[in-house]
């Protein structure tokens, strides 16, 4: 496959998933469809990782993706006609260094999330985080008979587990699919530029009063 046509592949696949860490991100907010006081909110979820890192930082690359594998493929290579210039290729380059961050940031932020777990009122009408202290052996996501602690918002912890791991899920695939862009924008970069300096030593070698056209 051409690096073009990897390019386009790559951004189409990387909107749904932006989109959908966005959605995820924003749920958050609304713990069991219920709508809460600022204050009730966990904490890590005002951090923006599904909206901010693995939403807004990876559709800018995926625009640019689309847009490199739009004319074929020589859509990565530069000094042909019709083709991408150099510094949009560099751009590429860059904004999907840009999109491995923000699926990072989110592994990241929806990892804590999940080990840390979510804020809860454990029955008194006073919203903490029961599980923060909590060792990585005794976590609560390795026991549910502990999750009854948190009495409100009903379902948190069912919640918060299923939009962190969706999030993390997404991060890890978003990170891996821009460092593939990284890796492919390079490699066009790269051979798109051998490729025109091959055709203009050629055009060059044609035009010399040796080589050329005897006919």
């Amino acid at each position: 496959m051409c690096t073009g046509k990897c390019s386009k592949c790559i951004g189409i696949t990387l909107f749904p998933l932006a989109v959908c860490a966005i959605v995820c991100n924003i749920l958050l907010y609304f713990p069991n469809g219920q709508v809460l006081q600022l204050s009730e909110i966990t904490d890590l979820v005002w951090f923006f990782h599904g909206i901010l890192g693995a939403g807004i930082l990876v559709i800018l690359p995926a625009f640019m993706m689309l847009g490199a594998g739009g004319a074929g493929c020589c859509a990565n290579r530069c000094g042909v006609s019709g083709c991408l210039s150099v510094e949009i290729m560099l751009l590429s380059v860059v904004l999907a260094v840009l999109g491995f961050a923000g699926g990072a940031y989110c592994v990241v932020i929806s990892t804590l999330g999940l080990i840390g777990g979510p804020l809860c009122d454990t029955g008194d009408g006073e919203y903490l985080y029961p599980f923060r202290n909590d060792t990585l052996e005794g976590n609560y996501l390795f026991n549910q008979t502990t999750w009854s602690i948190c009495k409100e918002p009903e379902n948190i912890i069912l919640w918060n587990i299923i939009l962190f791991s969706i999030l993390l899920a997404i991060g890890v695939i978003e990170a891996i699919l821009c460092f593939i862009q990284v890796i492919n924008g390079l490699t066009g970069f790269i051979c798109g530029t051998c490729m025109r300096k091959r055709k203009v030593d050629a055009l060059a070698h044609c035009h010399s009063p040796s080589h050329c056209n005897q006919g």
